[in-house]
């Protein structure tokens, strides 16, 4: 460290390097390591929890003492066998992106303070917006898939009010009219914290029925003669077994019933929504684009570094309305939105750089490769587990997702699942579904191969026989 004119000069190329050191071996090792922490939470509070220490500390140092410690408690989540969740592995020219976001420390609030943050947001949701192929002209870069649909739904609270004649923008939602809320029975339950934090409490929820796929049924779906502002929530793959819900018929009933009542609909797309971009998956979110609002993630199956949300929105006025914010001293238009006027947060990480640097890396080709590849090792993780006497795969594999079950006994499938992780092998994650325990298989890591698939297998046959 140096000292020039009384400013602190940071010579930044050794702890840089370090740290890039301590990276490297982590991700170089990544198909070595057992998948599953080696050390649970009690463990890694244990080794965390102590006082803060009074003398400062040298970097170096600094970083070795959190690598030395915090280790034994990392997942091995970037890695080809980690099936947990829906969580894909950061590609690298995101990750790269992702480490000079963090040097280049630009808070992404406004086109004139930070313009390469905002104008690359800008580019990079219209960007997606076409990949989807869905009407949207106004978006926001979120933390994940619940604030993705807290924004979309937002948007659609105050404008069905608007339509109904109340302003919640100058009125609030005191004394404004009841607004329905529509969702399906195995929607996730990110719908339901984001309508919580909207004002909407779980008894004023309707939910449709569900077939045994986790699909919305239609038939179940009565919009009624009700003249009441509504909004409708459907999802673009269930979170268990990866089915859709009809959106093209429920679409239908919506617009019959726009003539009599306000509707917005809402499309929970965390993951699925990218079938969009896969010519062999396309027709399964048919009517995707007849919605108003849409939520997905980056984090998910584009592989970009966490947290990354995507909120997209048909009406840009209505979007700005909501969210418009600043104050005298920050800066005004400038020639790209400006991000706090469409995000909840005024301050927040350049999330573009990233998102950009992984859209760039794929390509349309390469995004449509990666969701078709990801599919065909769901396929094949079906066809060999089914093959296993007493495995049962539950779901109809249409997408991504497994749904599996270890002979007709819930205390099994659990233990299958401890040892599973206790392997190290691979790390798929408990669910419960039709009332059963149940194993639920995500694969939508870039990294994922052939391989993986038949160690994952393997390590599941195993546990399964003991």
């Amino acid at each position: 460290m140096r000292h020039s004119s009384g400013m602190r000069r940071i010579e930044w190329q050794p702890i840089l390097e370090h740290a890039s050191a301590h990276a490297r071996a982590y991700l170089d090792g990544i198909h070595d390591r057992p998948v599953a922490p080696r050390a649970d939470a009690a463990a890694m509070l244990a080794a965390l929890d102590r006082p803060l220490p009074d003398a400062p500390g040298e970097p170096r140092e600094v970083i070795d003492e959190l690598v030395r410690t915090v280790e034994p408690g990392l997942t091995a989540m970037p890695g080809g066998r980690f099936f947990g969740w829906v969580i894909g592995g950061a590609m690298p020219a995101s990750v790269a992106a992702d480490w000079l976001t963090t040097a280049w420390d630009q808070n992404a609030g406004s086109g004139e303070g930070t313009p390469a943050a905002a104008a690359i947001e800008h580019v990079v949701l219209r960007w997606i917006a076409e990949l989807l192929e869905v009407p949207a002209v106004s978006g926001a870069l979120v933390t994940g898939a619940t604030m993705a649909s807290f924004v979309g739904l937002c948007v659609g609270r105050n404008e069905v009010l608007r339509a109904a004649g109340w302003d919640v923008e100058a009125d609030g939602l005191h004394g404004a009219p009841p607004v329905e809320i529509i969702v399906g029975a195995e929607r996730h339950g990110t719908i339901d914290k984001a309508l919580r934090m909207l004002g909407f409490g779980t008894r004023q929820l309707r939910v449709v029925p569900a077939d045994r796929e986790g699909r919305m049924r239609v038939d179940a779906l009565d919009l009624g003669a009700s003249s009441a502002p509504a909004l409708v929530c459907v999802q673009a793959g269930n979170v268990n077994g990866g089915a859709f819900d009809p959106l093209a018929a429920i679409a239908e009933r919506v617009a019959a019933a726009r003539a009599r009542r306000p509707l917005w609909v809402h499309v929970d797309g965390a993951f699925g929504l990218w079938a969009r971009v896969a010519p062999r998956r396309r027709e399964l979110v048919a009517g995707a684009e007849l919605a108003d609002s849409w939520s997905t993630d980056a984090h998910k199956w584009l592989n970009t570094p966490y947290d990354c949300g995507i909120a997209l929105v048909r009406d840009g006025e209505a979007h700005r309305r909501v969210f418009r914010g600043g104050a005298m001293y920050l800066p005004g238009a400038a020639a790209v939105p400006n991000p706090f006027d469409h995000a909840p947060e005024l301050s927040r990480r350049a999330r573009g750089f990233a998102l950009w640097a992984g859209l760039r890396e794929l390509g349309r080709r390469g995004l449509a490769d990666l969701v078709e590849r990801c599919c065909a090792h769901a396929e094949a993780f079906a066809s060999q587990l089914r093959a296993i006497p007493g495995i049962d795969v539950m779901n109809e594999v249409v997408l991504n997702q497994l749904v599996v079950r270890c002979g007709d006994d819930d205390a099994h499938t659990r233990a299958v699942l401890a040892r599973v992780l206790a392997s190290g092998e691979c790390y798929p994650t408990a669910t419960t579904w039709r009332g059963k325990a149940a194993i639920r298989i995500s694969v939508s890591n870039w990294m994922t191969d052939d391989d993986d698939v038949r160690r994952s297998v393997a390590a599941i046959a195993r546990a399964h026989a003991t």
